[in-house]
Parts: C-alpha cells; structure tokens; sequence
C-alpha cells in the first residue's frame, strides 16, 4: 500500500449525554409498571433514545450526565411519552 492512499480514521467522541450509560435499575422497575411487556418497554425505550440521539429534546429536567435510556425512562415514567392505542 502506498502511504497516499491511507485516510487517517478519527472516532468522534460520544455526545455530551450518551446512550451507552448503562440504565438504572429503579427506573426500570418503575416504567416497567406502565409498560408491563417487556418487548414493548425495550422498543419504546430504544425509538426515544433514537430520537434524543438525533438531536430531539428531553421532555423532562434531566442532569447533563444523565443517559438518554434513562431520560426515556423518566419520560415513561412521569407520563410524558405513552403507547398509542392501535385501531382493531
């Protein structure tokens, strides 16, 4: 290989809130007793923190080290994010 055609790789650095912070397991318990499947739970959780990723603001006060699986579960919680009902 010739060195002119080597492209330096730079890793960006994770956003100031990051999803890889692991969850709280409290918070978990509690949005679980909103959403009791877990399925359910899991991809509601992974759609919002998606959508915080893109940029999409917290609904709820959150600190800034706070993960944005866990600002998902607060919304959960406090009733900001909810299942839409699906027509039969």
């Amino acid at each position: 290989m010739d060195a002119d055609n080597i492209v330096p790789f730079e890793a960006s650095s994770p956003p100031a809130r990051s999803s890889s912070i692991p969850m709280k397991n409290s918070l978990v318990e509690q949005a679980a007793e909103i959403v009791s499947d877990p399925l359910v739970l899991i991809n509601l959780v992974s759609k919002r923190v998606a959508q915080l990723n893109t940029g999409r603001a917290p609904l709820v006060d959150a600190l800034p080290s706070t993960g944005f699986a866990d600002i998902a579960l607060m919304e959960i919680i406090e009733g900001k994010i909810k299942l839409k009902e699906q027509e039969a």
